[in-house]
């Protein structure tokens, strides 16, 4: 193996290092109000659920980033998703129905489908056509984002404010995905000049407002 093949290998790991953690970060909020027996359930069927899909996208990336407004909607799609997990944080911790297990399971991977579009476009730009560099890719972030959730979840229960920075760390995301989608920047930029680079914290604040007023509303319905 030569310098630049070693490069490429350590360009990667420190790639999936970085680009796993807002994965880590869904997964954890996903899974907080799961009993503690199904957590580690939905933590493996959701990884493996999105770790499928990652390998779909290697392929499918190029050609759906070409579709127009494909981020936009990946966008406003993982803002809801924020808005939900952030909403639930309300509901009872015991709570130990099927149903949330499958719900968990759901949003880590709808989440990560979203998400992954350009960190699979990374790691293959990368690679540069070497598939076994893709693959390794793929499992480097298996162990990371598996562990790297266990730890936020864990830190999540002891610092409950976890949960929003968290869910705000999402927003910002959506609010990136929206402006890096060329048809979304160019309506962004027509629209209100200049306000383009702002996107994204326009974003967290907005999910600010709504989390803020959601949990006023809930705890209004809790008292009556």
């Amino acid at each position: 193996m030569d310098a630049a093949f070693l490069t490429k290998i350590a360009s990667i790991i420190l790639l999936d290092i970085v680009l796993s953690g807002d994965n880590a970060v869904v997964i954890a909020l996903a899974c907080r109000n799961l009993a503690k027996n199904q957590r580690k359930k939905a933590i493996i069927i959701g990884t493996a659920g999105a770790i499928g899909l990652r390998i779909v996208l290697t392929f499918a990336a190029v050609w759906l980033l070409q579709i127009p407004f494909v981020k936009v909607v990946g966008g406003l799609l993982l803002f809801y998703i924020a808005f939900d997990l952030l909403k639930s944080g309300e509901e009872d911790p015991d709570v130990k129905s099927g149903n949330n297990l499958l719900a968990a399971v759901r949003t880590i991977i709808v989440a990560d489908f979203v998400m992954s579009l350009d960190n699979v476009l990374a790691i293959a730009g990368v690679a540069n056509g070497h598939n076994g560099l893709v693959a390794l890719g793929l499992l480097v972030s298996i162990p990371l984002i598996v562990f790297g959730s266990q730890i936020i979840i864990k830190l999540m229960e002891k610092f409950p404010i976890l949960i929003w920075i968290g869910a705000l760390l999402i927003a910002y995301t959506a609010g990136t995905m929206v402006i890096d989608d060329k048809y979304g920047h160019r309506i962004v930029e027509s629209t209100f000049p200049m306000m383009e680079q702002i996107v994204p914290i326009l974003s967290v604040i907005l999910l600010i407002i709504v989390g803020l007023w959601t949990k006023k509303r809930q705890v209004r319905n809790i008292t009556k």
